[in-house]
């Protein structure tokens, strides 16, 4: 029998948005590497050091940000489909890139290393990128096929529904919990879910050392969730984070035909996932009290300001910078 959770609107809290900065890369555009002027498609966030990791779904680019200073740099992902790092309507290529829309930070005795994954929303999707030595000038990446562990967790309809479409990684203590957002279009009996489930982090990362021999860990604890809607658009998890014992996440209500394709979004929602399974959340607002109709895409808790947390948004437009946006997060979040 799979957990089924519901999440209620909390009118105790407050998610306000203080402050938003376009993301522009120190050194601009680049055309010998194929990078853009700007971050654009931002999805997920992670904390490497001092710097915020920020991954993008349409450019084979990781972002670093100064929280602090503001600064944008890169590290460029190996070059995708006829050698280009861009991937857009504009350029003909949608279809070719990596999806890179859920990112954690994992450590060992090397360092933080950034595990990156693919939506798995198609077959293209399904790779999954490890950055690490982050103290070299040029940090070692390695682009794995991992076909098979996507195949797997399909395999989990409790977890996959009927259009998998993978959005948020965190990490609990000794596994890796996974969030799949709940946008797709129904295929017979089945049906879109916002759902979370654990495989081994270990297991995990000795998969992604030979992945095309090794067998994936198996899909555990899966939990389904009713996230609740926002002016009758169904709200669907787009990344999480942990705060404390508690998880933070982030949802939007986007009318998407399915899970590829973008659609009018009525605003997003940050939300907690106590211990005891209780689900609490707030739409996000501006210092007004105005909603904040933005497509919320990644979350992570600031490291220097209690009761605060960084957002990323993507505004699904190729030629707009993402932006990275303060949170104060205002009552008993992690009660």
């Amino acid at each position: 029998m799979t957990t089924i959770r519901i999440a209620t609107a909390d009118e105790s809290l407050r998610a306000v948005v203080t402050a938003r900065r376009s993301l522009r890369y120190a050194g601009g555009s680049d055309d010998h590497t194929d990078r853009p002027a700007h971050v654009r498609a931002a999805s997920s966030l992670a904390w490497i050091d001092d710097q915020i990791a920020l991954v993008q779904d349409d450019t084979n680019f990781v972002a670093l940000v100064d929280p602090q200073g503001g600064d944008v740099r890169s590290v460029a992902l190996p070059r995708g489909e006829g050698g280009v790092r861009q991937f857009d309507d504009t350029r003909g290529n949608k279809r070719y890139k990596l999806d890179l829309e859920a990112c954690v930070s994992v450590y060992d005795q090397h360092g933080p290393a950034l595990l990156a994954f693919g939506s798995g929303s198609t077959q293209r999707r399904r790779q999954v990128a490890t950055i690490d030595r982050w103290h070299l000038a040029t940090p070692r990446v390695q682009v794995a096929d991992a076909t098979s562990l996507y195949k797997r967790l399909e395999a989990e309809r409790a977890f996959a529904g009927s259009d998998m479409n993978i959005e948020g990684v965190i990490v609990v203590e000794n596994v890796l919990r996974f969030f799949g957002r709940g946008n797709g279009t129904a295929r017979g009996d089945l049906i879109a879910v916002n759902a979370t489930c654990d495989v081994p982090l270990d297991a995990l990362r000795e998969f992604l050392r030979n992945p095309t021999s090794a067998t994936p860990p198996d899909p555990t604890d899966i939990v389904q969730y009713q996230l609740g809607a926002l002016d009758g658009i169904a709200l669907g998890f787009t990344d999480a984070t942990v705060f404390g014992e508690t998880m933070l996440y982030s949802a939007t209500a986007e009318a998407s035909a399915n899970a590829t394709v973008d659609g009018p979004v009525t605003g997003s929602v940050l939300g907690t996932i106590s211990p005891r399974g209780i689900v609490r959340y707030a739409a996000l607002t501006d210092e007004t009290g105005l909603p904040f109709r933005e497509k919320v895409e990644g979350v992570l808790l600031s490291r220097t300001l209690p009761r605060h947390a960084y957002i990323v948004i993507d505004g699904d437009d190729a030629t707009r910078p993402s932006e990275l946006c303060d949170v104060e997060l205002i009552g008993s979040w992690t009660d």
